[in-house]
């Protein structure tokens, strides 16, 4: 029998589906507790499925036998605000927030009817160090700006230097037909030659990864 050629498949969205015994107080304990925005219900007089959003990610709700087998993973903005609010809600707590080998900051949580899910946003400082030398760069900048750059640096759990270093090496790339930057194309072209010119041989978000060498 001749394989079939695999399909080249694109997923628009992708819906979660969890089964709980009540729709209604589902829904509510999902927008009240967990973050989650309204969606839909439908069912009348008595609502047997709905659905909640997070983001652009919609979770649908069947009313039924709850199996809270397995787990949902969300990756959201900032983990860490969310958890804050899910406990100050009283949100039972399964894992702690915390950096992960595989790149995220996660922690998971349990809904009322057991179902664990998962919540992290990507993080960057996992992988080899990259040894680096810093010099010192005479410059004069806004101090407004200066302020949202400490402010966001404080945020990210980073230093200056690393963000801006981080916010340099994302202007140095290309965006599809566009730019990641205020650089046009010819611009990203020439910046290319120069990065292999200088041996920037890491991507864009190595500055996590920086060591200053010593001596």
């Amino acid at each position: 029998m001749t394989t079939p050629e695999r399909p080249k498949v694109f997923c628009e969205r992708h819906h979660p589906g969890l089964v709980v015994s009540d729709i209604q107080e589902a829904v509510d304990y999902y927008i009240d507790k967990l973050g989650f925005t309204p969606g839909f219900t439908w069912g009348e007089p008595v609502p047997t499925f709905a659905g909640v959003n997070l983001g652009n990610v919609q979770i649908f709700l069947e009313k039924g036998t709850p199996h809270p087998e397995g787990g949902t993973f969300f990756v959201v903005g900032n983990a860490d605000e969310l958890f804050e609010f899910q406990r100050a809600s009283g949100v039972e707590v399964e894992v702690e927030p915390g950096d992960r080998e595989y790149g995220l900051r996660d922690y998971s949580v349990k809904d009322l009817y057991g179902h664990r899910l998962t919540f992290g946003h990507y993080i960057y400082n996992t992988g080899p160090a990259v040894v680096i030398e810093r010099v010192e760069m005479p410059v004069r900048l806004e101090k407004r700006i200066v302020a949202v750059l400490q402010d966001l640096a404080l945020f990210k759990r980073m230093s200056l230097s690393s963000l801006l270093e981080e916010t340099f090496l994302h202007t140095f790339e290309p965006l599809a037909d566009g730019v990641a930057s205020p650089h046009n194309p010819a611009d990203i072209r020439y910046i290319q030659t120069l990065k292999t010119k200088h041996g920037i041989d890491y991507d864009c978000h190595a500055s996590y990864r920086f060591v200053e060498r010593e001596g």
